[in-house]
């Protein structure tokens, strides 16, 4: 079947009252983005709906992307229609018989347009009837019906529809301000982004690269899974911090025992710093509470010390399990587990503090002065862009 448009039902941001058109204005963003690839399909906006004109453009591909843009709570195939009966009757007819599950049927008329003049009920009825007598006695099924066919007819045209495709719903990416994501290149922390992003948070990643103890394996494999969330709203910048010099200096002065503590502390120092530059409001990790030592209630709050922005931490009551689930559900786990260390696993101490005492940490950073390494790794990183329309080849991608 030659469908021309997609239809996308907004869902939670329908009830956002007097803020809705700042929901839907970037949900629109988000679309235009994720089908750029496709310059022939363009993007309508109205307040309850909104559509994808597709121009001839092949749908599938297009359908794929919207499967994974937060904010869209439904879509589906349709026809257009002007709004004449005849013509509705038409395209319900030829949607039930091109539709492989086209075995019994229902009519669903919603009639937005009140000068229309046939009300919702007629309409069912009417279409009901022509599509029985032309479509060589397909039964009606009002409780399981094989097709749902939804007519909606609007003020400029009538919509003709035959099935919805759930989105992810949540909130479009980036209506919920910025976030900072500290991306380590591990299962957790993209997990966490796609939570974040699902509120309708955009987000920037910030990881800390540490060659030749890191390899540009382990920094493709970050860009890869930034890549990767960009599908779910737009592209994503990532900010790589070169932090060997510093977490040397840590694992040579600092005792080790406190070592991960202080390096957790300066990653979170360097963040803010790079957060204030760039306009950004918040920080956000994928620390789960008592997942490993630097993630006990005692280190967190040592660790966020050093800070007064607020930290996200969407999995901070999961279990693993479950995060691997999500990161196998949203394609980054076999990213993540791609043998190649990033700077958390390098000079991890046998025996790190699991309650890490304020004023130690305070001891140990005040005898030290870090000051000149800690500007040089501010001043040397790297922001790079991806995005889901990136289709360079990965400098390692013949060695994974």
């Amino acid at each position: 079947m030659q469908y021309d448009h997609i239809l996308i039902r907004y869902g939670e941001m329908a009830l956002k009252g007097k803020n809705r058109k700042h929901f839907t204005k970037q949900l629109e963003y988000n679309v235009k983005d994720q089908i750029k690839p496709f310059p022939k399909a363009k993007v309508e906006r109205t307040r309850d709906r909104m559509y994808i004109h597709l121009h001839g453009e092949n749908h599938e591909p297009i359908v794929e992307a919207c499967r994974h843009i937060f904010g869209i709570h439904s879509f589906s195939l349709a026809i257009r229609t002007e709004n004449e009966e005849q013509a509705i009757k038409e395209a319900a007819l030829q949607l039930l018989l091109d539709n492989p599950a086209g075995t019994t049927f229902k009519i669903s008329c919603r009639r937005t347009n009140k000068r229309f003049p046939i009300d919702s009920q007629e309409m069912n009825q009417r279409i009901g009837a022509y599509v029985l007598q032309n479509s060589e006695g397909y039964p009606v099924n009002v409780r399981t019906p094989g097709v749902d066919i939804m007519v909606e007819i609007r003020e400029r045209a009538t919509y003709v529809t035959g099935q919805k495709i759930k989105g992810p719903g949540g909130l479009p990416a980036g209506s919920s301000g910025k976030t900072l994501l500290m991306l380590s290149g591990g299962i957790d922390s993209p997990v966490a982004g796609y939570l974040a992003m699902k509120r309708g948070v955009e987000i920037e990643a910030i990881h800390f690269h540490s060659p030749p103890y890191t390899n540009e394996r382990a920094k493709q494999k970050v860009i890869d899974l930034a890549q990767s969330l960009s599908k779910f709203g737009a592209k994503v910048k990532i900010h790589v911090v070169p932090f060997t010099e510093l977490q040397v200096k840590v694992h040579q002065e600092i005792p080790f025992g406190y070592s991960m503590t202080v390096m957790r502390r300066m990653m979170m120092r360097i963040s803010e710093r790079i957060a204030q530059k760039h306009g950004i409001l918040s920080l956000a990790t994928g620390e789960s509470l008592g997942q490993v030592a630097s993630q006990t209630m005692e280190s967190m709050h040592t660790i966020n010390e050093v800070t007064n922005y607020p930290v996200l931490r969407p999995l901070i009551t999961m279990d693993k399990s479950d995060i691997i689930d999500i990161s196998k559900q949203i394609d980054t786990y076999d990213i993540s587990i791609r043998p190649y260390d990033d700077c958390c696993t390098v000079f991890v101490p046998e025996a790190p503090k699991t309650k890490p005492r304020l004023e130690k940490v305070h001891l140990y950073e005040g005898t030290i002065d870090f000051s000149a390494e800690f500007e040089r790794a501010i001043e040397g990183t790297e922001i790079i862009t991806a995005s889901p329309a990136a289709e360079e080849k990965a400098p390692f991608a013949d060695l994974l």
